[in-house]
């Protein structure tokens, strides 16, 4: 799964998409590129980002004499209410930054974001780590889940290319306080769930208030997608895992294999910081900078906006979602995954100058500054100076990375094994009346959890 995609997010984009019209695409479909004091307009939602795009962009004005201007409108959708405004009046930017395989193709069936496919190939392609080189494009397979008409990403072509990777990264790292960790007499990260657990407990009975877990579960697919989907694939391996979210009623959620997953789950009930379930992305990671929580749940992206916050690397351990460790899978690696990508404008006038802007991003000069400028891993393969490059912190997480098929945690895997138009958010509902909120047992989120799966199976057939 990628950075979780509310549904308001995708509801405001369908809802631009019908502000569109045809006469207004095909008035603004021409290209005026040219060099010398040409300038384009990016827009992203990372506000990290925005320092090393500019530093970006000072060093392509020099080589091209293309100017670049690099606007943030934070948080996410405060950005999708810009774009959807912009595409209600004409004024798009040439480069829109996205998260990748999600938005990308939502933005794409809603004629915002034009299909470069012609021109991602080459050198260009071939500068991409090879995991996240396809994202972006619509396969077979995504564009198969994306013919019923209530998928988010209804209407995209089979073939078309919407985004080039940026950054990637993974999910399921947590990140904890140093110093309140060493208070609880704990200096090293737990090797195992119950060992996660219990450094948990440690730290919020040293402070009760302080002391717990924070995640941004007002994003409710983030429980589900951060945290319960590779503690599932831990304990059960890729077939059980995958079995959760099938037909087969003896190894779906309601199965003892699914029960045993919750229960695993539903453990972290007693530490989840006060008040997480109300909590943004962004206000969940800003709450652990202001030590409001011992544990934050992020990922690789993390660590550059806790230091937008003000908490300096040094001051936090950061380590993989432990494993269980009579699992199937007790030494689960993290694959990695494109987070974010570039796309550019059904509406720009300067189509070719956007494209080279955003190679220009891939060329292993320009994405190692701005691994440096914005502590974010690149899309971009840097070869054997990656560690050098990533610093420290960043090194380690990527480590996570390092599995092979039969113990890593793949979100790039293909969905074929969920129904078409599966809803993480609505399956992230559900977890949220088990943990943290308490409303519902086990066995009543069980139920619900296989009556949603064979909602989509039937919807399907």
């Amino acid at each position: 799964m990628r950075i979780p995609f509310s549904r308001n997010v995708r509801l405001a984009a369908v809802a631009a998409a019908t502000a569109l019209s045809l006469t207004t695409l095909a008035a603004c479909g021409g290209s005026s590129d040219s060099g010398g004091d040409a300038s384009l307009e990016m827009w992203t939602f990372k506000q990290s980002h925005v320092g090393a795009l500019r530093n970006a962009a000072a060093e392509f004005k020099k080589q091209t004499g293309i100017s670049v201007k690099v606007e943030a409108y934070t948080p996410d959708d405060a950005y999708t209410t810009k774009v959807q405004s912009a595409a209600k009046t004409g004024d798009l930017p040439d480069v829109l930054e996205v998260h990748s395989d999600g938005e990308d193709r939502v933005f794409g069936a809603a004629g915002i974001l034009a299909d470069i496919s012609d021109d991602f190939k080459g050198e260009w392609a071939g500068r991409i780590q090879q995991p996240v080189q396809q994202s972006g494009l619509v396969t077979e397979q995504r564009f198969k889940d994306a013919q019923p008409e209530t998928a988010r990403d209804h209407g995209i072509e089979k073939g078309a290319r919407y985004s080039v990777p940026l950054t990637v990264g993974t999910f399921g790292i947590v990140y904890a306080n140093k110093k309140m960790l060493a208070e609880a007499g704990i200096t090293e990260p737990p090797a195992d769930w119950a060992g996660f657990l219990d450094a948990l407990k440690a730290t919020t009975v040293r402070n009760p208030t302080t002391g717990g877990l924070a995640l941004g579960l007002k994003i409710q697919a983030t429980g589900l997608t951060w945290v319960l989907q590779p503690l599932a694939f831990s304990q059960l391996g890729q077939q059980g895992y995958e079995a959760l979210f099938g037909q087969d009623e003896s190894a779906d959620f309601a199965s003892p294999n699914g029960i045993k997953v919750l229960s695993l789950y539903d453990q972290l009930t007693p530490y989840w910081m006060p008040g997480t379930q109300s909590l943004t992305i962004d206000e969940a990671d800003q709450a652990f900078a202001q030590g409001k929580a011992a544990f934050d749940v992020g990922g690789t992206f993390t660590l550059a906006f806790l230091q937008q916050n003000g908490m300096s690397p040094d001051d936090v351990l950061a380590f993989a979602l432990p494993s269980v460790k009579d699992g199937a899978v007790p030494d689960r690696a993290l694959g990695p995954l494109a987070l974010t990508g570039l796309g550019v404008s059904a509406t720009s006038d300067q189509p070719g100058n956007a494209k080279k802007w955003m190679e220009f991003l891939s060329t292993q000069k320009a994405a190692a500054q701005f691994a440096k400028d914005a502590s974010d891993v690149p899309a971009t393969e840097l070869g054997a100076d990656s560690a050098t490059v990533l610093g420290p912190a960043l090194s380690a997480m990527v480590d996570s990375f390092k599995g092979n098929p039969q113990n890593t945690y793949d979100p790039n895997r293909g969905n074929e094994f969920r129904a078409p138009g599966y809803e993480q958010d609505d399956a992230g509902a559900i977890l949220a009346d088990l943990t943290p909120l308490k409303q519902k047992s086990v066995e009543e989120t069980a139920r619900q959890l296989r009556e949603l799966n064979a909602s989509y199976w039937a919807a399907a057939r």
